[in-house]
């Protein structure tokens, strides 16, 4: 038990005194690269996903069948 309880302090001292937490500011700025890059990332699968679930099924005609249903032939 004794050993628990020194654990807990331990990481309780790191959290506090040791840890360099990022300020407000950095906060939002990582925030702001992370939803850029998820909308980025998001575009390039739906335009995969517009280019290859366009199928031609007869003259002048196409259907939409997304990239899974090109995929699985669904």
């Amino acid at each position: 038990m004794k050993k628990l309880i020194a654990n807990i302090k331990e990481a309780y001292d790191e959290l506090v005194h040791k840890v360099t937490w990022p300020s407000w500011a950095e906060l939002q700025n990582s925030a702001v690269v992370v939803s850029v890059a998820s909308l980025v990332i998001a575009l390039i699968v739906f335009l995969m996903d517009v280019l290859f679930g366009v199928q031609h099924i007869a003259f002048g005609s196409f259907i939409w069948k997304g990239l899974l249903g090109f995929l699985y032939g669904a």
